[in-house]
């Protein structure tokens, strides 16, 4: 029997498990990509507009640490330099999550070892996780591209900047391969993976700060560290501003590498083991795992860190980039003009700062549900079963959960606005109250984040099978209505669905109460009719 005997049927396999997330994901990136191409559309109608934001992005810091180099003022260029970071992220993590699931996670919850027992080969599993994420990766770029050209783009820019993103996925395939040998839980090998990522972005960030401007150019010659990057191997490519295509090999062997260390390091390890062993834990249990809180916070600890220190730094980095603000867009008045709308008033740099408490609103909208859809998994994995013999009642327990993660969120937005309004502060001169300012009119956007919550419990009460791809789907579609829907000029009954479009603008518009007593009602009867539906139910379902 071979080493890759069964691959094609479990690649069966992991496509029917994913048949909704890789739909989601395949189809999500080019809308996305569409949407924010049309969005730049815009604001940057014509050379003028676009010669302003190159040069102000060659030579501003955060620009350059946040956004990456423009490749020119073609509107290709500026499309590429607005999008690349947020779907090319979106592809790394997708596709290292993926690769995890159906590795790490089929050996944590002993499915690998089911399925070793039938005619399977070794490297079977990994084979075809790889293959999956690989061509989820393809297929998205593929689409991505054909949603540039239907954006009016050229097609050799397209095609260059679709194959960068997807060639970002690919590369983080291969790392995502190496992690899951490494450790002995999915939760280890994510956040290795997720760490990876994070280093990319700064080794990128800190290699086109350290860059060199051409003379009397727009364009910007990075610093070595962003060819350590596969991140910076993206902006290296060049869309829309003479592609160099030799570029895209870089990914393809970071993943052929990471397989063929993968396959090596599998040879080395017992199925469900992993080369770091883990770590043995105290004989007896703290005291504070004794009740559902407890364990609550144990559970949610470690993701609420990252995510504590991802809102920090783009707080601070956004605060500052808000003094830069109305030089940036002073020949742009359809920015301008885009900003107000995002914002919610006329005073540009409180508008821009509006709009961005609302994009950290609408970004922690996705821990909200991820904590969450944690009781899903406790469900679908037998932990619910076990809880629920303890005295610990059903309503108890999914309202534990709720706290829990409305709790982390209220401490993300608060982090949110302090380190927002202290980066703006910072380089106006005035911390302290710019601190209490936009820390007060962050909290404000809480009321969103309860009704994002409870729509989260009742799909997990009345609509259990299908409460993770619909509770990813009602927020990309609160995100869309949140940010593109101003600009795209959408009906107004369609603003109305998202729980965000009713938020005060603050401190870009007056405060406004009853918007956010609704909403807060709101919330509170979704979440109890959540509570209701769950009591009702069998478990597992």
């Amino acid at each position: 029997m071979s080493g890759f005997t069964g691959t094609f049927r479990l690649a069966r396999l992991a496509l029917r498990r994913d048949r909704i997330r890789l739909a989601i994901w395949v189809l999500g990136t080019p809308l996305i990509g569409y949407a924010l191409a049309e969005s730049v559309a815009g604001l940057y109608p014509n050379e003028r507009t676009r010669l302003g934001y190159a040069e102000t992005a060659v030579t501003s810091v955060v620009a350059r640490a946040f956004n990456g180099p423009v490749a020119g003022v073609d509107l290709g260029a500026v499309v590429v330099t607005e999008t690349y970071l947020t779907l090319a992220l979106l592809a790394a993590l997708l596709s290292t999550f993926a690769v995890i699931r159906h590795t790490r996670q089929n050996e944590e919850t002993g499915r690998a070892e089911l399925l070793g027992a039938s005619a399977v080969g070794r490297y079977a599993l990994l084979t075809a996780a790889l293959v999956v994420v690989v061509g989820a990766n393809v297929l998205a770029a593929g689409l991505l591209a054909a949603a540039f050209v239907g954006a009016g783009l050229p097609v050799a820019g397209s095609t260059a900047a679709a194959a960068a993103i997807g060639g970002v996925g690919v590369a983080f395939t291969g790392v995502a391969a190496v992690t899951a040998q490494l450790t002995v839980t999915s939760r280890g090998g994510n956040a290795l993976a997720a760490a990876t990522v994070g280093a990319a972005f700064l080794l990128r960030a800190a290699g086109d700060v350290l860059g060199e401007r051409e003379a009397g150019g727009v364009r910007l010659d990075s610093a070595w560290p962003t060819w350590l990057s596969p991140l910076g191997w993206g902006t290296q490519l060049r869309a829309f501003g003479g592609e160099r295509w030799w570029v895209l090999a870089l990914p393809v062997a970071l993943l052929v590498t990471g397989v063929a260390l993968a396959f090596a390091l599998a040879e080395r390890r017992d199925v469900g083991a992993g080369l770091f062993a883990a770590r043995r834990g105290p004989a007896r249990a703290a005291t504070g795992l004794l009740s559902p809180v407890g364990l609550t916070w144990r559970l949610h600890r470690g993701a609420l860190a990252g995510w504590a220190v991802a809102v920090a730094v783009l707080g601070l980095s956004m605060g500052v980039a808000g003094h830069e603000v109305d030089a940036m867009i002073a020949d742009n008045p359809q920015a301008a003009e885009a900003i107000a709308l995002l914002g919610g008033g006329s005073e540009l740099v409180d508008a821009y700062l509006a709009a961005m408490l609302g994009l950290f609103a609408l970004t922690i909208g996705a821990y909200v549900v991820q904590a969450l859809l944690r009781t899903r998994n406790d469900e679908s994995d037998g932990v619910l079963e076990a809880l629920l013999a303890t005295p610990v009642s059903r309503t108890r327990w999914l309202g534990t959960q709720v706290l829990g993660a409305v709790l982390g969120a209220l401490a993300l937005m608060l982090l949110a606005g302090v380190t927002t309004g202290l980066g703006y502060g910072l380089a106006v001169g005035d911390p302290v109250g710019r601190v209490a300012e936009l820390g007060g009119a962050a909290l404000l956007r809480m009321p969103a984040l309860l009704v994002v919550a409870g729509v989260v419990a009742v799909l997990f009460g009345a609509l259990p099978r299908w409460s993770v791809a619909l509770s990813w789907t009602v927020l990309i579609v609160f995100l869309l209505l949140g940010q593109l829907g101003a600009i795209l000029d959408l009906p107004q009954a369609a603003l109305n669905l998202s729980p965000y479009t009713h938020i005060p603008s603050v401190p870009a518009a007056d405060l406004t109460v009853l918007p956010l007593i609704t909403l807060a009602a709101v919330a509170v009867a979704l979440i109890a009719a959540g509570l209701i539906t769950f009591r009702r139910r069998d478990t597992p379902s």
